[in-house]
């Protein structure tokens, strides 16, 4: 058998980003065959992937690649477990990778572009980092003026797509969006069933009771407009001058919004909560077993 010298434990360490015990495992099980000590781990990786599939990814980073003449632009994320991973550089660099992939192939189907190298590096990375990552989501934005915002902790992604006006304007809507997070564009496009549940709603508040029916759909009209107000776009106070409205700032600068798509990372996720205490206890006793 080969020694396995501290230089090839470096090199394997470096190549693969593993651990060091991991690597002289690794290194002892080819007799010190580098090449085929990564070809092992790479067919490893797959398996020590899957294993971690079932844990939920719910942190992560949104990102946002818009084309150089503000035709087109993608925006995605990328899910990890923790926090701390999100803001790991080689994951920052995988999501630089996909999302040029995404934007370079105009794909918005997530298993279609993950195929190949970007699953493969995927993989390699939740070997090294040792956590779940998935690509969740990709969206493409063509047409008018687009342009986009990513508020400063990658958390919360927008794009939004004008007629008319300039990249700048978008921006700002876009930026707007990230903050107050309104649910559609205008007041009509909100969806049916979730207007009628707002009326149930209200329908059923305590002030409610025991009023006339005509008082009460009264009423209930002028908070539906309220709530319908809140929630649209167009017709929120502009958070960069809450005097003006969004609506009424695209109208001075001639433009009107056709859309809007707003990333937050987690959202929807359901995160089953985990005692910490019990968790260590569990991994402990996993271990002791082993």
């Amino acid at each position: 058998m080969a020694a396995i010298s501290a230089s090839m434990v470096k090199e394997l360490r470096e190549r693969t980003g593993l651990g060091l015990l991991e690597c002289k495992k690794a290194l002892a099980e080819t007799d010190g065959d580098v090449e085929l000590a990564i070809e092992n781990l790479r067919k490893a990786s797959g398996l020590k992937a899957a294993k971690k599939a079932d844990r939920t990814a719910a942190d992560g980073v949104v990102a946002i690649k818009v084309a150089d003449d503000n035709s087109r632009a993608v925006i995605l994320e990328v899910n990890s477990e923790t926090d701390f991973v999100a803001r790991d550089a080689s994951f920052l660099e995988f999501v630089g990778s996909v999302i040029s992939k995404a934007f370079a192939d105009n794909q918005t189907d997530v298993a279609a572009l993950m195929e190949g190298e970007l699953e493969s590096a995927r993989e390699a990375l939740v070997q090294k980092i040792g956590e779940n990552i998935s690509v969740r989501r990709v969206s493409v934005v063509e047409g008018g003026v687009v342009d986009g915002y990513v508020h400063s902790n990658n958390r919360i992604a927008v794009i939004t797509q004008l007629e008319g006006g300039n990249s700048e304007l978008a921006r700002d809507v876009s930026m707007h969006v990230a903050a107050v997070n309104p649910q559609v564009v205008k007041p009509e496009d909100m969806p049916a069933e979730l207007v009628e549940k707002e009326q149930d709603i209200i329908k059923a508040q305590p002030d409610m009771a025991g009023k006339p029916a005509e008082i009460v759909e009264k009423m209930m009209q002028g908070r539906i407009n309220k709530y319908l107000k809140e929630n649209s776009l167009l017709e929120q106070p502009f958070v960069k001058n809450p005097e003006l409205s969004v609506g009424k700032l695209v109208q001075q600068a001639g433009a009107s919004v056709n859309s809007f798509v707003r990333y937050e990372v987690g959202e929807g996720i359901a995160v089953e909560a985990v005692d910490f205490a019990e968790e260590v206890a569990a991994q402990v006793k996993a271990s002791s077993k082993g």
